[in-house]
């Protein structure tokens, strides 16, 4: 299943919704549960369907499997349905050129990202400290900084080093505390992908001082296009792919590969973040960039103007382009 959010206009203004992918189209969750729920005889389908399937990606979340479910019988009816609107008068489906799709999770609970492919590691410290094998490590990120495909990015006037990192974003979808790692897999509601953008400069002197990174990250952390569930994906096996294009219209292909093995799995880092905190539905982990998936280990970095699409097979591509402030 390939979850989105995306934003449509109202009388009143922008207004959020969650849809679900069907053969290029998204339909509604929220409208569509509750055209479902008409369809059954329930007298009050569209309360019903605002509380097991609302239509703020946070909120489903936290309904756990029940959302889910409620998100199938959309894939399973809506789209042989002969109206266009559901109870109340809400649209079923829409075209994406009718929207404006966001990032998976608009605003995440938090924001963690780890490190965990040694050859990116290894291509930017060169010899790997061996309190990285130990453990899982990452820093906390900006949740108020979140962007999603198509959207333009305003680099810091502070940073003159522009740079992207290829990762993968898991998203928490069930609260929990001392998780173990082999129960791991029940707490992550689906991948994204995740653009970590970075101004390699800032960066650089913030870690020299033994703190950050911070600024040299918290201006803009892309998500998307779509939060898929995990029984549509086989991450390790996944080919992957950075293009670059100038203002110009030239394309360059940065890096391409296979994602391969993290050294620390989900069910380890899971296992590792919630031992002494509480992993909420919103929360999204960040795997770290794989292996040639950033400009510094190739030596190569961003101008104004370009754009950057990034993708990962299963998961799609998030593109964005990078402009001056």
């Amino acid at each position: 299943m390939r979850l989105a959010s995306f934003a449509v206009e109202t009388p009143v203004g922008p207004a959020r919704r969650v849809g679900v992918e069907h053969e290029g189209e998204l339909l509604d969750v929220n409208a569509g549960y509750a055209h479902v729920l008409a369809m059954d005889g329930e007298a009050a389908p569209v309360d019903l369907a605002e509380t097991v399937a609302p239509p703020s990606m946070i909120d489903f979340l936290r309904r756990g499997q029940r959302a889910f479910d409620a998100a199938e019988e959309v894939l399973e009816w809506v789209p042989d349905a002969d109206a266009d609107t559901g109870p109340g008068g809400a649209r079923l489906r829409y075209e994406p050129s009718e929207v404006d799709l966001l990032a998976p999770v608009p605003r995440p609970n938090s924001l963690r990202d780890f490190m965990a492919f040694e050859e990116h590691v290894a291509n930017t410290m060169g010899e790997v400290p061996d309190v990285w094998y130990d453990r899982p490590v990452c820093y906390k990120g900006n949740a108020d900084q979140v962007v999603g495909d198509g959207d333009v990015v305003e680099w810091p006037a502070y940073s003159n080093l522009w740079d992207i990192e290829l990762e993968i974003g898991a998203v928490i979808g069930r609260r929990g505390t001392g998780v173990d790692a082999d129960e791991a897999e029940e707490y992550v509601a689906g991948y994204t992908l995740f653009n970590d953008f970075s101004a390699r400069d800032e960066q650089g002197e913030e870690m020299d001082a033994n703190l950050g990174p911070a600024r040299g990250k918290d201006f803009a952390n892309a998500l998307g296009p779509y939060l898929v569930t995990p029984d549509e994906l086989d991450l390790p096996n996944a080919d992957f792919a950075i293009e670059v294009t100038d203002e110009d219209g030239e394309t360059e292909t940065w890096s391409e590969g296979t994602v391969g093995e993290m050294e620390h799995s989900w069910g380890e880092i899971l296992e590792h973040t919630s031992e002494a905190e509480t992993l909420y539905p919103g929360d999204v982990l960040g795997s770290g960039t794989v292996g040639t998936g950033c400009g510094l280990e190739i030596g190569e970095f961003l101008d104004d103007g370009d754009t950057v699409a990034i993708s990962i097979e299963g998961l799609g591509t998030l593109e964005n382009s990078v402009v001056e402030s």
